[in-house]
């Protein structure tokens, strides 16, 4: 029988099948369910900066002195962490996987005294989310990227654990910037994260949020990253997530370089339990192929162990497709 153990992050986890961040994790006894469906390992839902922020900020205004105010926020902020902390210590007593702490941030300043607490009740890894929209047209994309390795190199003065950043795909030179996260001691990256997307409801004319879930098409962009990144940044551990749902995803992201693969929208639809339909799945293909550990045939797909690696790189469509009509 197939051995599922694979390493993240230096944790060990049981399979490489990761529940994301997200509400399927907010509690201690969907965490509870997590484990019992398979998975081998979970990340937090992400406390948001932005949402401490609101909180705070709608309790504001309302006193004659700034003291007032004061209190008020660092009450409202502290009393979410203080929430936060303690999911992360009842978590880490009801379960053996490893559980991911998970925090959404927009700047570099922050979050570096919470992260510290974060370590303190018991997180096996923390999960960083940076996320903004890059709108002012007098910083450079240098300018941006730069937050990321200034929180990287706070982070490092004070966390033990170790430390994944979630990233977007929006980056003039994706790979440059994982190479300057590793060379920051950043452990792992999780490609991708799904933001905010936008709509217009036409009969209401107004601004309405897009489809939240990921399709099965969007592995496509999570796959060709993960096949070059996982090559040209060997040392660094990637998680592949956006588009996962099912178990030959699971394989397929596995096989490009991956060290492990999140899971999210496909759980909303199907439910915590299909966890053991996609870790079934593996084991079965692994059983069939001979492969007795998953680090057998890991990145045996990458792009520098296919014969034409250019494959991971074309992105014209009708040069290569100009015969199909």
């Amino acid at each position: 029988m197939a051995d599922l153990k694979v390493t993240y992050l230096g944790l060990e986890l049981r399979n490489p099948v990761i529940v994301s961040s997200s509400g399927l994790s907010d509690s201690v006894k969907k965490i509870v369910e997590i484990e019992k469906a398979g998975a081998g390992a979970v990340v937090l839902k992400s406390l948001f900066e932005e949402q401490l922020k609101y909180e705070a900020g709608q309790y504001t205004g309302q006193f004659d002195y700034p003291e007032a105010e004061d209190y008020i926020r660092n009450y409202t902020r502290n009393n979410s962490v203080d929430k936060y902390l303690t999911l992360i210590e009842d978590a880490k007593k009801e379960v053996d996987i490893p559980v991911i702490a998970s925090v959404n941030c927009i700047s570099a300043r922050e979050w570096v005294d919470f992260a510290k607490k974060i370590e303190q009740a018991g997180a096996d890894a923390l999960e960083v989310n940076v996320y903004f929209l890059p709108t002012d047209k007098h910083l450079s994309s240098k300018d941006y990227e730069e937050v990321y390795c200034e929180l990287a190199e706070k982070l490092n003065d004070i966390l033990h654990i170790p430390k994944a950043f979630k990233l977007g795909r929006q980056f003039s030179n994706l790979s440059n910037l994982v190479d300057r996260l590793y060379n920051r001691k950043v452990n792992g990256v999780v490609l991708f994260n799904r933001f905010y997307e936008p709509d217009i409801d036409i009969k209401q004319m107004k601004l309405v949020p897009a489809e939240v879930f990921s399709a099965p098409a969007d592995i496509r962009q999570t796959l060709r990253w993960v096949g070059i990144i996982s090559d040209y940044i060997d040392k660094i551990d990637i998680a592949a997530s956006t588009g996962v749902h099912d178990g030959n995803s699971v394989i397929k992201l596995l096989l490009a370089g991956a060290s492990a693969v999140q899971v999210c929208s496909v759980l909303y639809k199907k439910g915590v339990s299909y966890l053991e339909t996609i870790v079934k799945v593996l084991e079965i293909w692994m059983d069939n192929n001979e492969f007795q550990s998953v680090d057998n045939f890991r990145g045996k797909l990458s792009y520098r162990k296919i014969p034409d690696p250019s494959l991971y790189e074309r992105s014209q469509f009708m040069k290569y497709f100009s015969g199909i009509h």
